[in-house]
């Protein structure tokens, strides 16, 4: 059976130790290949949770429980966030070594990137925490909005939902989207069923919310643009409401987020081909204004425009690996 290592250390929010077992447990209920062993792993016998209310809870393994894992997820902390303790650097780095997969939950992508594992890499933490990732580690490219990131075998995330978005991208990654997106409903149809819901609404609730990958792409598409949530929603044939609630389930942002979230990549695509000046890029890329484009790319990059593009300019890659 594969084996999965959850290494967690101090402060870790309580649903992120919580939800992989429940996103795990689900896929096995609907696909029986996915059935996997779950490690909890950590530095000593006990971890303290994050607060309001924190619990020290016993885990089960040590550091050697990463041993023979397939996987490696590390999930996230809460607070200040110190350096790891001791040997749980040398572990990560070991079980890269033995080939197993690294993933981050949310603020777990500061443990792999003081590892050295995600130099010259893109990566993504929580939305609240990018600045301060791409403020302390420099040569990691940091995605200012992206839910899930994969480059190599380096998958972070946002850590949406107490790390639901990442499991069911590794799932997906395993035994492919059709086994993700039925567990996804496994995991989300309780929900609405607790709620009084009937079948029925359940199944017209689910189909709508993968019906908004064309509205999605509508967003994309038009970066000039910037549509009301009232005309948002009535691209998606559905309420304000109703959109703002999908939106979430589907991507983890609200409709505005999606819509800054594709404008920055854009920009970023276009600072790093190094192609006209900034005030022109911010044009290109749908902002108002050069102000609001600084204002914004700063704030959920750590770097300035100028600064980004000097860093990732053609070239400017293959001679931080040549160092």
């Amino acid at each position: 059976m594969p084996v999965v290592a959850l290494l967690v250390l101090d402060t870790v929010p309580g649903p992120q130790l919580t939800t992989p077992g429940l996103v795990l447990e689900a896929a096995a209920g609907v696909h029986r290949p996915a059935r996997t062993e779950l490690r909890v792993c950590s530095a000593g016998p006990t971890v303290a949770t994050a607060g309001p209310l924190s619990l020290d809870i016993a885990v089960p393994w040590g550091l050697d429980g990463l041993e023979g894992a397939g996987t490696v997820v590390i999930a996230g902390r809460d607070g200040p966030l110190a350096e790891p303790p001791e040997g749980v650097l040398d572990a990560v780095r070991a079980a890269a070594a033995r080939g197993s997969r690294l993933a981050a939950v949310g603020s777990g992508t500061f443990t792999l990137a003081a590892a050295g594992l995600l130099d010259g890499l893109r990566a993504t933490t929580e939305w609240g925490r990018t600045a301060e990732l791409a403020a302390r580690h420099p040569r990691v490219e940091v995605d200012p909005a992206g839910a899930v990131v994969t480059e190599g075998p380096f998958p972070t995330s946002a850590g949406v939902f107490g790390g639901i978005d990442l499991f069911l991208h590794l799932i997906g990654l395993d035994h492919g989207p059709s086994v993700a997106a039925r567990t996804a409903r496994q995991l989300i149809a309780p929900l609405y069923e607790d709620a009084g819901a009937t079948r029925e609404e359940i199944d017209r609730e689910l189909a709508e919310t993968a019906g908004l990958e064309p509205t999605i792409r509508w967003l994309e598409t038009r970066p000039h643009d910037s549509p009301t949530l009232a005309e948002i929603a009535a691209h998606a044939k559905t309420s304000v409401r109703s959109l703002n609630r999908r939106f979430r389930v589907r991507t983890g942002m609200t409709p505005r987020q999606y819509l800054l979230r594709s404008r920055l990549e854009r920009a970023r695509r276009l600072l790093e081909a190094g192609d006209g000046t900034i005030d022109e890029i911010a044009a290109r890329a749908g902002f108002g204004s050069p102000e609001s484009f600084r204002r914004h790319f700063r704030r959920l990059t750590g770097a300035t425009p100028t600064a980004y593009r000097a860093a990732h300019r053609p070239g400017a890659r293959q001679g931080r690996e040549a160092r």
